[in-house]
């Protein structure tokens, strides 16, 4: 049996919980850790899962998924070094961490896996990206992986990319929300009460996405086919060029890569 802690659990170590739960982990293999005792107890009555201590955890699961802040990553990895041995397998959810940061603060040889998460894994359509560190092998991959599918899709990824990766899926559900806030205030601008502006974008961005999730065409020619000529969506389409929407989009998820190497230097591994 292998014994899975989610340390930290909060809304991404919840979903996790509860999705591998629902992928058939029974209740005993897995912990988690949660420094509000309150919330902890909520857990724990929830799930039906152990909360333990970040000692205790360390030393009873066969897997350590870290799913803290980076802020806070320095005096959990003080707590862990001296109970993880290099047979325990470190996944990090944190945002921008390398996995040499884990591996100089562990028992030397602990392999450890990268991971890019993003907020739909609160509904089970994540779509995270994994990387291996250097201790990491082809198996490690694969039992994350089977891990993470419980709660979405999963990509393998060098980890040289997985800045890019945060910028562009992990972050990517804000721009999505950012954009859907915008046009049911374009709804009410145009005076339709909020609720049907929410009703109608809601659910043409979720056609829309399921008509990209098929995958049978390219993005370009399933918004052709909705721009017909001299038609409402063509002049629409012309003001959002003229206002540079693309090339903002193009530099807001570079900021936000950028903001991920920035998140890795403020922690660095020597």
């Amino acid at each position: 049996m292998t014994t899975i802690a989610v340390l930290g659990a909060g809304k991404i170590g919840e979903a996790l919980l509860s999705g591998l739960l629902q992928g058939g982990r029974a209740a005993g293999e897995l912990l988690f850790t949660e420094k509000h005792p309150e919330r902890s107890k909520v857990l724990a009555d929830a799930y039906g899962v152990e909360g333990v201590d970040v000692v205790d955890a360390a030393r009873r699961a066969d897997v350590l998924v870290v799913a803290v802040k980076p802020q806070d990553i320095e005096p959990l990895l003080a707590q862990l070094a001296p109970h993880v041995t290099a047979d325990k397998l470190v996944v990090s959810l944190c945002a921008g961490l390398p996995t040499a940061l884990f591996e100089a603060r562990l028992a030397a040889g602990t392999p450890v896996v990268r991971v890019m998460p993003n907020t739909p894994m609160l509904v089970g359509e994540a779509m995270s990206a994994i990387s291996a560190g250097r201790n990491a092998t082809d198996a490690h991959l694969n039992l994350v992986e089977e891990l993470l599918s419980t709660v979405g899709k999963v990509a393998r990824v060098p980890e040289s990319q997985q800045d890019a990766v945060t910028a562009l899926s992990g972050s990517g559900p804000a721009y999505f929300f950012f954009l859907v806030e915008a046009m049911i205030d374009a709804g009410i601008l145009l005076g339709i009460p909020r609720d049907l502006a929410s009703d109608l974008i809601i659910q043409s961005a979720v056609g829309a996405a399921t008509m990209l999730a098929q995958g049978t065409e390219h993005p370009v020619i399933l918004r052709e086919a909705v721009t017909s000529p001299a038609g409402t969506t063509i002049m629409a389409i012309r003001e959002l060029e003229r206002h540079g929407v693309r090339a903002a989009l193009l530099a807001a998820i570079e900021a936000a890569r950028d903001r991920s190497v920035e998140l890795g230097q403020a922690h660095r591994a020597d």
